[in-house]
């Protein structure tokens, strides 16, 4: 075929090309995704940590981690037995009711104290 002819090979290029649908978008299922499993959990564990940096005193506070929220129990991080100890009697002299009360309705129904730096993984638990 001759090159004098650019109408005629526009015309052959069209019915060549190949139409490829473009990548489909996850971007709104991601959304509804993110505010279905995500948003409700951070919901919850914000009241807890805001109700938790208002009763524990900012002694102890500094020591500790809020590590998980699982079927109602909070596990805290704490980085020493003597803060552990201390966290625990405080506690107990009435602190958790009123924290149990406070967050009841973001689900918590325990605190479980355990020893650990409050930015490590599980590393306590692997040693068991």
């Amino acid at each position: 075929m001759r090159d004098d002819n650019p109408k005629l090979l526009e015309r052959m290029q069209h019915f060549k090309a190949v139409i490829r649908p473009g990548p489909a978008t996850l971007g709104g299922e991601m959304v509804a995704f993110f505010k279905r499993t995500v948003g409700q959990r951070h919901t919850q564990l914000s009241k807890i940590a805001e109700r938790w940096v208002e009763l524990i005193p900012q002694t102890l506070n500094d020591h500790c981690a809020l590590h998980s929220l699982s079927r109602g129990t909070l596990t805290v991080r704490v980085d020493s037995s003597v803060h552990l100890y201390e966290l625990k009697q405080v506690l107990l002299a009435g602190l958790q009711d009123q924290l149990l009360l406070a967050c009841r309705s973001a689900g918590l129904r325990k605190i479980a104290l355990k020893p650990g730096r409050p930015d490590s993984g599980d590393e306590t638990e692997q040693r068991s």
